[in-house]
């Protein structure tokens, strides 16, 4: 077994992960905090980009039926042009121009994604910053449009600028994409959905990638990363179908509140030498 991480950090991050991957709060700026408070080495980009797979695998199962629709109705419309106005092949051709901006971001900075965004101080900082911003889309929320009546092609586009930023740990995914949802007047649950489903390229994309790296000496060993995996599927899958009841009901107050709180608290105890900043 590889020195970088032990089964009992595996377990924890894999919790971590699953509980934080689909709240706006950024999991992966979790598992860089949580790693750096219990004194653990950074467990690095590449595991986090792999045990995502198992959130992403809860998505996959959670939203099955929305999904098949979508393959299903967007690759038969590809020879029968009457299915090409329907919203489920549309909604293939939103996912697939939304993922552009992520794919695109993501190769041009990989270096940096994998050494200098992973500093405290700006984890830290993104947390507050954009949980203001998240607060400020909450506040100007209508609440109003659907996904099947009014995603278009530049708010797909709008949708997968937000997700690319989310390669800044401390940004979040879910967040960020919701975030953009609400600005845009979509409802709360709807912008989440799209934020979930938009997610599905980019995850897979980069999990698949990253799983080369994993036992290589600069990551963790496999067994630790699988066990990782299944703990993040298993306690993603519930985080989904909690979220997505509160937020139909309730603002993100909460989690906005949370997330300045950490931030703050992060920058503190790199700036009290507390933890170290990389």
């Amino acid at each position: 077994m590889c020195s970088l991480i032990g089964w009992f950090e595996a377990f924890v991050l894999g919790l971590v992960q699953g509980l934080t991957e689909f709240l706006p709060i950024s999991s992966s700026a979790h598992i860089r905090v949580v790693s750096a408070f219990f004194g653990w080495k950074d467990p690095g980009a590449a595991f986090t980009a792999v045990i995502q797979l198992g959130t992403e695998t809860a998505v996959l199962i959670y939203f099955r039926k929305r999904i098949w629709d979508i393959v299903s109705t967007w690759t038969r419309s590809l020879w029968t042009p009457e299915l090409r106005q329907e919203s489920a092949a549309r909604m293939g051709w939103y996912v697939i121009a939304g993922s552009i901006p992520i794919g695109v971001l993501g190769l041009a900075f990989k270096d940096q994604i994998e050494t200098t965004v992973r500093d405290l101080r700006l984890i830290g900082a993104c947390l507050i910053v954009f949980g203001l911003l998240l607060a400020v889309a909450d506040r100007m929320a209508r609440n109003e449009l659907t996904l099947d009546k009014n995603l278009n092609l530049p708010h797909a586009l709008t949708y997968g600028l937000a997700q690319a930023l989310a390669l800044i740990p401390g940004v979040s995914r879910s967040g960020g994409t919701t975030g953009a949802g609400l600005l845009l007047g979509y409802r709360r649950e709807e912008a989440a959905e799209y934020s979930f489903l938009l997610a599905i390229p980019a995850v897979l994309m980069s999990g698949v990638l990253e799983l080369f790296k994993i036992g290589d000496g600069q990551a963790p060993d496999w067994g630790p990363t699988i066990l990782a995996t299944i703990v993040s599927f298993v306690v993603g899958y519930a985080a989904i179908a909690w979220f997505l009841r509160y937020i139909s009901t309730h603002r993100f107050t909460p989690f906005i509140v949370y997330r300045v709180i950490l931030g703050a608290f992060v920058i503190i105890a790199v700036s009290l030498d507390l933890i170290p900043a990389s």
